[in-house]
């Protein structure tokens, strides 16, 4: 039986120090032990993943990928056993890597980062934001956030919370232009809309009397491709935007940005969840980060968040 677990130590061990001999004092084995398992390594996956020198070792393309799985793994075993050995009191460590919209990030994501490597010191935090969804498992991402309905998948999810939308416009653009009192005013309003594809070119709205559901076809001279975008446009002037109301609530309460069209809010929400690829056995810091994340946001998040605004 192979030891690929015992195999991966040493080439991390082998890379980390650049040098076999280093390598061999750190796991107490001899230079040329080291050097034995590293070839062996490389005959089976059939690449090398060193370039050597009489100086140092480089690592290859291949080493690298190779090295950034191996520490993955290396960290998931640790993660097991404490798991099985300690229970709940299993300690999160390692590198989490994390994805989000540029909106959510910005505004629920980031600010609450210091606290939790305050309380997570063992945890080092990768986050990318971008509102590009993406796949877990080919971007060897720990955790997502999304916005909307889940496709069906593998993935294991949790909610953390839904939000409703607003229609915002700043004073200034309402001065200029006029306040809207009808959804059919908007077809002489600039609207500020997404650029992707799953964006509608239009609004829904609820009429107020019957409660019947209708849509309004909306256009404008901008678009943005994220809710952060959309709000700086929003903020400076360019027209009006639908966006979720947890993003723009400072602009409200500031007024800075002003709400329209409330009673013809048609009430629709959005869940958010945090998704993570299932295991029997959840690392430690993926459920320490989505258990923070949702403790964070439930304390926090208005009552009347998931109201759709009205």
């Amino acid at each position: 039986m192979d030891n690929r677990a015992g195999e991966m130590v040493v080439f991390v061990a082998a890379a980390e120090t650049q040098g076999f001999s280093a390598a061999g004092r750190k796991l107490g084995l001899s230079p040329s032990a080291v050097s034995k398992l590293v070839t062996r390594l490389e005959d089976r996956l059939g690449t090398p993943l060193f370039v050597r020198s009489t100086r140092q070792l480089q690592l290859t393309a291949e080493g690298a990928l190779y090295l950034e799985r191996a520490r993955r793994i290396l960290a998931e075993i640790d993660d097991t056993e404490r798991l099985i050995a300690t229970g709940a009191g299993a300690v999160p460590r390692g590198r989490l890597r994390i994805s989000a919209s540029v909106a959510f990030g910005e505004m629920c994501v980031l600010p609450r980062v210091p606290r939790f490597l305050e309380l997570y010191p063992q945890v080092e935090l990768d986050i990318s934001l971008s509102d590009a969804v993406i796949d877990l498992v080919d971007e060897r991402t720990d955790i997502a956030i999304r916005t909307g309905r889940l496709r069906d998948s593998t993935l294991k999810a949790r909610k953390l919370f839904e939000i409703g939308r607003v229609i915002v416009a700043s004073p200034a653009y309402l001065e200029r232009h006029g306040v809207p009192q009808h959804p059919e005013d908007l077809a002489r309003h600039l609207c500020l809309c997404f650029n992707f594809r799953r964006s509608p070119e239009d609004w829904p709205f609820r009429d107020p009397e019957s409660g019947k559901a209708f849509t309004q076809a909306v256009s404008g001279t901008a678009l943005g491709n994220s809710g952060v975008v959309l709000r700086r446009l929003a903020l400076d002037g360019a027209g009006l935007a639908r966006l979720g109301r947890y993003h723009v609530r400072g602009d409200l309460a500031a007024g800075t940005l002003v709400s329209v069209l409330e009673e013809f809010n048609a009430g629709d929400i959005e869940p958010i969840h945090a998704v993570y690829v299932g295991h029997a056995h959840l690392a430690a810091r993926i459920r320490a980060f989505v258990d923070f994340l949702a403790d964070a946001i439930r304390q926090e998040t208005e009552p009347t968040e998931g109201s759709g605004g009205r």
